[in-house]
């Protein structure tokens, strides 16, 4: 009898932990959609900023494409960074320690701060390799900032791969880098397309790692990587903390959130089309 309370307990307590996450979530997103709602319209989705101050009329188109920009040059330096690093890591190193030491540097990259990745990318990306503050240094620095969250996805996908068949594939003369590309990275993508689309997500949200790399308060839809750009989320914080137009800022923030949710459901689609295959 004690232990069905017991486990009734903890029935109980896993079910009020659920719902309250929910029901956070529905009072962020209906919050912010109640109050944005009324700031949807072509002219907000496609205009440029306008007014005195810059915002408090006008859209947010230049800051949408910025946004993409960053995330685009984020997702596919970062995934440049961190497949190779998973198939070094799984089907190539063998020593332990180097393993060991591989993922205590991944993981501490995870905890450095935002502001402190935005700093370094100012100092190496715009000043040393003088890249300027541009679209190219922001989509950098947001690269090497999803680099472990994608790497760590990605890796654990490739571990799961049943290692018999890697086995038998080199038992039968085959080699490695076939056996990785017409074996293993088949039955991975799903995974990988999912890790970067999160990361993708990661990557839109994030403001300090661009405030000094790439995004401006007022520029053009960016013509070249070399163009410094808008972005949402930074859009957003001058918006709020210059106290220039609160309803812009629900707007720009519903937009935001728009944007992040159809990011994170590709992996939804992924895995869904995977299952019907």
């Amino acid at each position: 009898m004690n232990r069905f309370r017991r486990y009734r307990g903890i029935r109980i307590w896993l079910f009020i932990s659920i719902c309250l996450t929910f029901a956070s979530l529905a009072i962020i997103l209906g919050y912010i959609f109640i109050h944005g709602i009324n700031e949807l319209s072509i002219q907000f989705l496609l205009g440029t900023p306008q007014g005195f101050p810059l915002g408090i009329e006008g859209g947010i188109w230049p800051a949408i494409m910025g946004s993409l920009g960053f995330t685009s040059i984020a997702c596919l330096f970062g995934s440049i960074l961190a497949i190779p690093t998973a198939i070094w890591l799984v089907f190539y190193n063998k020593n332990l320690c180097i393993t060991s030491l591989c993922h205590f540097f991944i993981h501490s990259m995870a905890g450095v701060p935002s502001i402190i990745l935005g700093l370094f990318g100012y100092a190496f990306f715009v000043v040393t390799l003088k890249l300027g503050v541009s679209l190219l240094s922001g989509g950098l620095i947001l690269g090497v900032m999803i680099f472990p969250f994608i790497e760590v996805r990605v890796e654990k996908s490739f571990r799961e791969f049943p290692p018999q068949l890697v086995q038998a594939s080199l038992a039968l003369g085959v080699t490695r880098t076939w056996t990785l590309f017409r074996l293993v990275f088949p039955a991975s993508l799903g995974d990988i397309a999912s890790a970067i689309a999160l990361g993708g997500s990661f990557a839109m949200g994030a403001t300090a790692p661009i405030l000094f790399t790439g995004a401006v308060l007022f520029a053009p839809v960016p013509r070249s990587l070399f163009s410094p750009a808008m972005a949402l989320p930074n859009h957003l914080y001058i918006l709020v903390g210059q106290g220039i137009s609160l309803s812009k800022a629900y707007g720009t923030a519903l937009v935001l959130i728009i944007i992040l949710l159809a990011l994170n459901s590709v992996p939804i689609f992924i895995r869904m089309h995977r299952k019907e295959g």
